[in-house]
């Protein structure tokens, strides 16, 4: 099912893909193998009332299901004969069993007919016990069969003790102290580094890739002078860096969440890339997760010295969780994850924008995603009532790589309104920001925009994610009571 998951993801339209996060959010890919769980029963049970009105229409169906999903299995990167040859075993199974069922149940419809002449009494009894007990194995060959998948899945449970064994080796270069007065203490608000279990998760991956530690490698490949290849313990042995970096995806819609700022541990992506010596004419690294995700990096941005691109092991003081890449992925600031973040990191091909794609490039995005400066209203949630007089607002403001110079509010289309702008761990990160306005009852808009310390301001076109990412003013509307 996974499989099949992963193609019908591959194929879905870019539409299909904002209007699914928008609507489901992280809880997307639930969603997904939920519905798909609901198509594969109906299609059970059409093919069990094909096969009661014709011998073997019913078998047929099974065989097209095992036909799909070795068709969805070869799509895969990293293609064993043990992952194509389930889909076949389970489509085998189900016609057999399928089989047998419709004719346990066409003996007892017969010995339920008025009783004809040779018929034992009590037979009608025994071919209903014999169906209803050929029925509860068949349930009970489905809940053995998912303990054998999630047996054959167990090396997950292997390498989440590898990784709760792990211990992380201590930066060469410690992150910059949290300011004070950088967290607000306002209730309501995100927390300033947001822990690992509220972190977003967007992918394309049903379920995390299981990666031995112990057997991961890092390639550096295409237009290098020399090819390079690192395992996790030449990686941890080097010289690593600690940084505070926000990141976003590209489909986080205005005020949307799919933004968090943690503390990752890595070495430096220009390290390795001076390793390999990226030859004249490259203007992309095309980094590739070990389920085949690509993605397109500037080869400037990973090379430029003042930019902390990191091949991250670490996420706020732990080895990364495996749905957010164990045991590598990549961090960039400044660009959407679409083009930057790669989990489950395998491979850098050093290329250019001429030559090679990325995933989500011939899928109607950009080749290029840096995230745009936006601003965000935590509190008061949008809707929710207000007391007359001073109404506290709060939330959150980026310009990764070039900081929040400042924030202003308005009410109502009136004028802007600076509010106090909280320091900010640094340029990558995100800005904490608030603001007391004395609001008189009734119905009020509220906008906020930021500008970054360059003097650029947010923008107040409404556009949508696509192709790089959603513009406008977060606006919400406040009803306040006398």
């Amino acid at each position: 099912m996974t499989a099949l998951g992963g193609a019908v993801i591959d194929a879905a339209p870019p539409g299909v893909k904002d209007w699914a996060v928008s609507l489901f959010g992280t809880a997307d890919k639930i969603a997904l193998l939920t519905g798909m769980a609901l198509v594969i029963a109906i299609l059970a049970a059409v093919a069990g009332m094909l096969e009661l009105r014709r011998r073997f229409a019913g078998a047929a169906v099974f065989a097209a299901f095992g036909i799909v999903g070795v068709a969805a299995v070869l799509t895969r990167a990293q293609v064993t004969v043990t992952a194509v040859a389930l889909p076949v075993l389970a489509a085998g199974i189900g016609g057999l069993l399928l089989q047998s069922l419709i004719w346990r149940l066409a003996a007892w419809q017969k010995a339920a007919a008025p009783r004809s002449r040779g018929q034992r009494p009590g037979q009608n009894s025994a071919e209903r016990r014999s169906f209803l007990q050929l029925l509860g194995g068949t349930a009970a060959a489905v809940l053995v069969g998912g303990a054998f998948a999630t047996a054959w899945r167990g090396g997950a449970a292997g390498v989440s003790e590898l990784r709760s064994a792990l211990r992380l080796p201590s930066p060469r270069s410690r992150a910059a102290g949290i300011p004070e007065g950088a967290q607000i203490g306002l209730a309501g608000m995100v927390p300033l580094v947001t822990p690992n279990p509220d972190f977003y998760r967007i992918d394309t991956a049903l379920s995390a890739p299981v990666i031995d530690p112990r057997e991961w490698t890092l390639k550096v490949t295409g237009m290098v002078e020399r090819e390079v290849e690192l395992n996790f313990d030449a990686l941890l042995a080097k010289p690593l860096t600690e940084r505070h970096v926000t990141i976003a995806c590209v489909s986080n819609e205005v005020g949307g969440d799919l933004i968090g700022n943690a503390l990752w541990l890595g070495w430096p992506v220009r390290e390795l890339l001076a390793m390999a010596g990226p030859k004249p004419g490259a203007d992309m690294v095309l980094s590739k997760s070990t389920d085949g995700w690509t993605a397109s990096t500037p080869l400037e941005v990973l090379t430029d010295k003042n930019r902390d691109a990191l091949l991250a092991v670490g996420m706020n003081g732990d080895p990364l969780p495996l749905e957010h890449g164990f045991p590598v992925r990549m961090i960039v600031p400044g660009l959407y994850g679409y083009v930057s973040a790669t989990k489950w990191l395998t491979e850098l091909k050093v290329t250019r924008f001429a030559d090679d794609v990325a995933y989500w490039t011939p899928r109607g995005w950009s080749e290029r995603g840096p995230i745009k400066i936006s601003s965000r209203i935590d509190v008061p949630r949008d809707g929710r009532p207000a007391r007359a007089g001073t109404v506290m607002f709060g939330g959150v403001a980026w310009a990764q790589h070039t900081g929040i110079g400042k924030v202003e509010l308005r009410v109502d289309r009136g004028n802007w309104q600076p509010a106090d702008l909280a320091p900010g761990i640094s340029v990558d990160t995100w800005y904490q920001w608030q603001l007391g306005i004395d609001l008189h009852p009734g119905q009020h808009e509220v906008q906020v925009r930021a500008t970054d310390l360059r003097g650029a301001a947010q923008s107040e076109e409404q556009r949508s994610v696509a192709p790089d990412g959603a513009t406008g003013f977060h606006t919400i509307r406040v009803d306040v009571n006398p």
